[in-house]
């Protein structure tokens, strides 16, 4: 992956989580305001967990920023940590919403209140399809470029579009079932946090992986090895280490040639490989290719 691809990637993660910054400072106003005017926690705690979306975005966007940075004299890996910084830091802001929401809804449970008004169940209906949308155009993204922060905010709107359709049914039992199922809403939002909780590990996972360089996906390798062992020349694969730094990967591979050809012979065969795989659909930063003797790993 060139330079210039990954500074392309980068900016289009970027561009989209400008909007998505725009779009969740808008609900979030709104979400607040039509929860105090209609006596609805649930879509209170909903705005206030729009507001935390605005700071995991700007979390993202800077992230993204970073990791487009070339590598320089400090930094000769590049800058692509950063993105999974921002990703680990966008997953525990996703953890620390669930508590929060999942506290204050047990604080309304228990004390009582009155019936939120009809009129949020309008409101609501609105987020939960503007939500879902920008989760699937971010998810969409987040894998196309190759960003968990991406992935990790597309998250974020999801847990959105849940604790608002949460509150969509809590509201509708309130409303209907009448007189003392007023806390119905709070008890949608305790349930809708279980869900948040559970990405946010997920999500918190996936991060940590990067930032300890784990292994990725097997068939992630097998692609690798596979595009290596087709360049003309190479007998087998011996091993094959790789781990992911931002929006690309870092390759180490060792590959077998013939043992009686010359250093240049064998020099040029492990170019054609760095060559073939830079060239590929996955999305690799740099290979340092290693020169092995046919059988060497046998032995």
């Amino acid at each position: 992956m060139t330079d210039a691809a990954r500074e392309q990637a980068a900016r289009q993660g970027m561009r989209l989580t400008l909007y998505g910054i725009f779009g969740s400072a808008v609900l979030a106003t709104i979400k607040i305001i039509s929860g105090v005017v209609g006596n609805s926690y649930a879509l209170i705690a909903d705005g206030v967990e729009s507001l935390t979306d605005i700071l995991s975005s700007f979390v993202v966007w800077g992230s993204l920023r970073i990791a487009a940075i070339p590598p320089d004299e400090n930094h000769p890996f590049g800058h692509g940590r950063a993105e999974s910084l921002g990703a680990l830091a966008v997953a525990l802001a996703l953890l620390a919403a669930a508590v929060t929401i999942a506290l204050q809804s047990v604080r309304e449970i228990v004390v009582p209140h009155h019936a939120p008004a009809p009129f949020t169940l309008v409101v609501l209906v609105l987020v939960v399809v503007f939500k879902e949308l920008l989760y699937r155009r971010f998810r969409a993204t987040g894998e196309k470029i190759g960003s968990r922060a991406v992935q990790s905010d597309a998250w974020h709107h999801r847990s959105d579009a849940l604790t608002s359709a949460a509150a969509f049914v809590g509201i509708s039992i309130a409303l209907i079932a009448g007189k003392g199922y007023e806390s119905a809403d709070d008890w949608a939002a305790l349930v809708a946090c279980g869900v948040i909780g559970w990405n946010g590990v997920r999500l918190l996972r996936a991060a940590l992986d990067d930032v300890m360089d784990a292994a990725p996906p097997p068939e992630d390798e097998q692609r690798i090895r596979r595009v290596a062992s087709e360049v003309e020349g190479v007998h087998a694969i011996e091993k094959c280490r790789i781990r992911r730094t931002g929006l690309t990967q870092y390759v180490e591979i060792h590959v077998e040639v013939n043992g009686d050809l010359t250093v240049r012979a064998g020099h040029e065969i492990g170019h054609r490989v760095k060559d073939a795989l830079l060239a590929s659909d996955v999305r690799i930063q740099d290979v340092t290719v290693h020169i092995e003797p046919a059988g060497h790993g046998a032995a």
